[in-house]
């Protein structure tokens, strides 16, 4: 699963990558009284359908969530029965229901984003010729929220919702860049930092250094970090106090690549659609906000 959407193996990020690591996402706060754990627990049977396996069986799913037999059959049985589940006649085994989709149509059909995004990169794509995305941070992810597939690039692997790495992804880096220091390192610290190949940054120090340096630029660029030939040219997406609610990129593959023109060509068209994106800033005060370097 690349940016560039060249086809992938089946290696381990390619599980990570549709779902989110227990350290990407922050501990809910289980102490409040207001915090309901059947809902945990529920939301733990769904999450333990991963995409590495299409059904699961009653005990592999209480394995997955530590419940028990019992309070796994109790919450599966809940969730067939609202719909959220189907149960396989033949096999017994559970699968998602379609019907968790209407959740993706909801989100992208009320997110104020996604609708300012949609024409600009419609256009970006039309002008390249080439994949095209807008994704969102979530943890230490990006999360693919619009994707305009190229007729270059022929793979499915890469679909809404899919996630990536953030620290060592050219949308990752645009919006990681606007985030104040503090922010970064501690982002920095959840993160599993893994060399996926020879090229890619995961020393801290390396990173916020050249998170300084896409600051100056603007724009990101990342090439062979996650997979060999998956080059990425993205600009981060602004609120009005100029940090990153999301991110556009533009994805080549290496066969259309042309080093000595396409890098400066890519960050200008990237940088002009995701200004258009992004929301009237704000003026801030000096000194006020930290910056990642």
């Amino acid at each position: 699963m690349t940016e560039a959407g060249a086809p992938l193996p089946r290696p381990k990020v390619a599980a990570t990558s549709l779902r989110a690591p227990s350290h990407a996402r922050r501990a809910p706060d289980s102490a409040s009284p207001l915090f309901v754990q059947s809902v945990e627990k529920a939301m733990k049977v769904l999450t333990a359908f991963d995409g590495s396996k299409r059904q699961l069986s009653l005990s592999e799913i209480a394995a997955i969530t530590d419940l028990d037999h019992s309070a796994a059959q109790r919450f599966t049985h809940t969730l067939a029965a609202l719909g959220c589940l189907v149960k396989d006649p033949d096999t017994r085994k559970y699968e998602l229901s379609v019907r968790l989709l209407d959740f993706t149509y909801h989100y992208l059909a009320s997110n104020d984003l996604v609708h300012r995004a949609a024409p600009v990169l419609q256009k970006l794509a039309q002008d390249t010729e080439d994949v095209c995305n807008l994704t969102v941070p979530d943890g230490t992810d990006i999360v693919f929220v619009l994707r305009i597939i190229s007729r270059n690039v022929m793979n499915p692997n890469v679909i809404v919702g899919s996630r990536l790495p953030a620290y060592c992804t050219a949308p990752g880096l645009a919006m990681l860049s606007t985030w104040p220091l503090e922010e970064v390192d501690d982002f920095l610290r959840r993160s599993a930092l893994v060399k996926h190949t020879p090229r890619t940054v995961a020393d801290p120090r390396k990173i916020k250094a050249r998170l300084a340096r896409i600051r100056a630029a603007g724009y990101a660029h990342t090439q062979d970090e996650l997979y060999p030939d998956d080059i990425s040219t993205a600009a981060a997406v602004l609120d009005p106090s100029a940090r990153a609610v999301g991110a556009l990129n533009i994805a080549v593959s290496r066969a259309r690549w042309k080093a000595d023109r396409d890098e400066e060509r890519y960050a200008g068209l990237v940088r002009a659609a995701a200004a258009a994106v992004s929301a009237p800033q704000r003026p801030h005060k000096r000194g006020t906000r930290g910056t990642a370097s």
